[in-house]
């Protein structure tokens, strides 16, 4: 099984706290926030994971993730291709056809591979995405009908379900990614319009890391579950 991960950005928001690193290679805990889920997708049976970078930052990849388990590959984007173009781009490199995991980079997730893998292969549609219920940055304010304000609570989760770009991709589904932009304005509404996309719920952890608050919450939250420090 072989996956792709997203890591083209630049870790411009990071800013200092990057340590002039790719954003998917930013320290985390001591380790390179992508080698997280370099270990959990080996968990799950990847055994080549692709890389879909910037020109010229190939070798750091392999560098710093050589040693997590799976065979670490990079294909340098020439340009700037988007995500849907860029998936497409680092998938000539694959060893295999048929079905591959794709995500980004540059999150710290907890979702089960394996699970998402068994609900892609059960449903049968050409592409299967992770959606997920993201917490609220606002906490709640109770108002009655008179304007009185009874309360309040902690923020909860939103209450729909979001993208948050774990994926798995058939043969067909990659044919029909862009060669350049963004795979959720054109090629997966084209597979949700024709009943070609499924979805999988994922009630997990999922943390973006674009900023240095969103860097401390990763760094937090791997420093008091040490389990992540096993993957």
């Amino acid at each position: 099984m072989e996956a792709i991960i997203l890591a083209g950005g630049k870790a411009e928001r990071l800013g200092d706290a990057a340590g002039g690193r790719p954003k998917s290679l930013v320290e985390v805990a001591g380790r390179p926030l992508a080698a997280y889920q370099v270990g959990r997708l080996a968990r799950a049976g990847v055994t080549r994971v692709i890389f879909a970078c910037a020109a010229g930052e190939g070798s750091k990849f392999v560098d710093l993730l050589s040693d997590v388990g799976p065979a670490i590959v990079t294909a340098e984007e020439p340009e700037r291709l988007g995500r849907g173009g860029g998936i497409k781009f680092a998938a000539r490199l694959r060893q295999e056809s048929g079905e591959v995991l794709a995500l980004n980079g540059d999150e710290l997730v907890d979702v089960d591979f394996g699970a998402l893998l068994a609900a892609h292969r059960s449903g049968g549609a050409l592409a299967t995405i992770t959606v997920a219920q993201p917490k609220s940055q606002f906490g709640l304010v109770q108002v009655d009908d008179d304007d009185v304000v009874r309360g309040f609570e902690e923020a909860g989760r939103v209450p729909y379900w979001v993208n948050c770009g774990n994926y798995v991709l058939s043969e067909e589904a990659i044919t029909r990614l862009p060669d350049k932009g963004d795979h959720e304005f054109s090629t997966f509404p084209e597979l949700a319009a024709s009943g070609q996309l499924r979805a999988h719920r994922h009630e997990g952890l999922w943390l973006t890391v674009n900023t240095p608050k969103e860097l401390r919450v990763a760094q937090e939250h791997v420093e008091s579950h040490p389990e992540w420090l096993a993957t």
